[in-house]
């Protein structure tokens, strides 16, 4: 017997856990495949793991830096195994959120197994029971896996990924860390950290090439500083299994003991039927998709990963529950355009909107060194800074910041983007005094400070002091 569902969701990380709960909250009734277990990469292999992970390095980099306060520890010890256990745990934690449980509770009936799309309308489910479906709305939501290059002797080094690298028991002697964007750079800073004799080797000039270059140049200060070795603009001609060594293109080579691919990810769409049900994918592999997430099919959404928009958790959740909206209910709300992205080392690198160098036509923009925020001072962490983008009449169009809690400190400026918000919106708030948002704050207020300076500003107000005063007097 064929079954025929309002709303099947494949996938279940957090694409397709918010928009399967979106749907049935909507009344729909919906059914959720997942291959192996719900939560996704979040919660088992991605933020949940590599920020505890990154607390663990945090922890131990503090001890290290505390002599700066006066106050001195011997060198950490560190447990590795102890670490993993605060991993594990934290993934503990957070699992019944996105467990099948969760999902029952809130209306979502959930198949472990593979779904192949048979048709525009139906699908053929294997894995804990056989059977064929059929549906009026699909959201896909298969997400993306750990890319690997076609570098000769890549594949047979066995090397980890995001992915595996949480299989790990024992801290690596020697860990090589091929890719310097986000990912690479969290991953590489935490194991140097915890002890791990650390390179990163990255193919473009700079680490973070998606961020300012002031940006990128601080974090790599930053990470020499924690002993990685930081090795851009060189490209990985091969790898040697039996020597283990990486061979760049100026014939050097790094040796390591564990070695690291964290060069991007690819999306999860090959061997789903999605050609048979009329879904168009990209040359990249990626499902293309409207600005309201519509596919190809009038019948498919997609969300998260797989779509070519950004690949942040942020990002899959809330497309998701627009996905899940217009489906059911016919509307045509657009996927949200404002995406901030945070990299979440030490420093902190979080930006979001246009970029904040090389502006374009009629862009402005003020920079604030954390030498002059009070809370950077008082906590020595002066080496960041706030920079943020606005048009000629004051609105808000983007910013970079660079320091400890950037992540936090972006939020206001992404609402700021959102909004439309101007300059002498966000000074003219309050803020709780001393924090890291006054970087924000400060940047916009010298803004405003330049906007009512001037020779006909100045002229006006001293013209309107002088008639104060002569009322003042007469009222004497």
């Amino acid at each position: 017997m064929t079954r025929r569902w309002d709303v099947v969701v494949l996938g279940g990380g957090t694409a397709g856990i918010v928009g399967a709960k979106v749907a049935a909250n909507f009344g729909a009734r919906v059914l959720l495949i997942e291959g192996e277990r719900t939560g996704g990469d979040c919660l088992w292999t991605g933020c949940v793991p590599s920020k505890s992970l990154l607390a663990a390095a945090h922890a131990a980099a503090a001890g290290r830096a505390a002599g700066a306060f006066g106050v001195r520890y011997a060198d950490p010890d560190v447990d590795f195994s102890a670490v993993l256990k605060h991993v594990r745990a934290a993934i503990a934690h957070i699992q019944p959120i996105d467990s099948i449980e969760a999902l029952n509770k809130a209306g979502v009936e959930v198949i472990t197994g593979h779904a192949v799309l048979t048709g525009p309308t139906s699908a053929h489910v294997t894995g804990e029971a056989e059977e064929d479906i059929e549906f009026e709305q699909l959201l896909l939501c298969t997400g993306a896996a750990p890319a690997v290059p076609p570098i000769p002797g890549l594949v047979e080094a066995d090397p980890y990924t995001s992915d595996t690298i949480w299989d790990l028991d024992e801290l690596p002697s020697r860990l090589a860390i091929l890719g310097g964007g986000s990912i690479g750079c969290e991953l590489g800073q935490a194991f140097a950290r915890l002890g791990a004799q650390v390179t990163i080797v990255e193919g473009e000039s700079r680490l973070i090439p998606r961020e300012d270059e002031r940006a990128a140049t601080l974090l790599t200060h930053a990470l020499k500083a924690d002993g990685v070795t930081v090795r851009t603009g060189a490209k990985v001609e091969s790898v040697s299994d039996s020597a283990q060594a990486l061979r760049l293109d100026d014939d050097s080579t790094v040796e390591f003991d564990q070695l690291l691919v964290a060069v991007g990810r690819s999306p999860r769409t090959k061997d789903i039927g999605l050609d048979v049900a009329g879904v168009e994918v990209s040359d990249r592999g990626m499902v293309v998709v409207n600005d309201f997430l519509g596919t190809t099919n009038p019948r498919i959404w997609a969300a998260g990963d797989l779509t070519g928009h950004p690949q942040f958790t942020h990002i899959a959740g809330n497309h998701g529950s627009t996905a899940a909206t217009n489906a059911v209910l016919g509307t045509r709300r657009k996927a949200a355009g404002t995406i901030p992205r945070v990299t979440f080392t030490d420093p902190e690198v979080a930006g979001v909107g246009v970029p904040t160098e090389d502006l374009a036509e009629g862009q402005q923009s003020v920079t604030i060194s954390h030498g002059d925020v009070d809370r950077a001072v008082a906590e020595g962490q002066t080496g960041g800074y706030t920079t943020i983008v606005f048009d000629k009449g004051g609105t808000i169009l983007g910013g970079t910041i660079v320091g400890p809690r950037a992540g936090e400190s972006l939020g206001e400026l992404t609402l700021a983007v959102h909004k439309g918000l101007k300059t002498r919106d966000l000074a003219g708030v309050i803020h709780p005094y001393p924090t890291y948002n006054d970087g924000p704050w400060k940047a916009a207020l010298e803004d405003v400070n330049d906007r009512l300076s001037g020779p006909l500003l100045d002229r006006a107000t001293g013209a309107l002091a002088t008639i104060r005063q002569k009322w003042l007097r007469r009222r004497r």
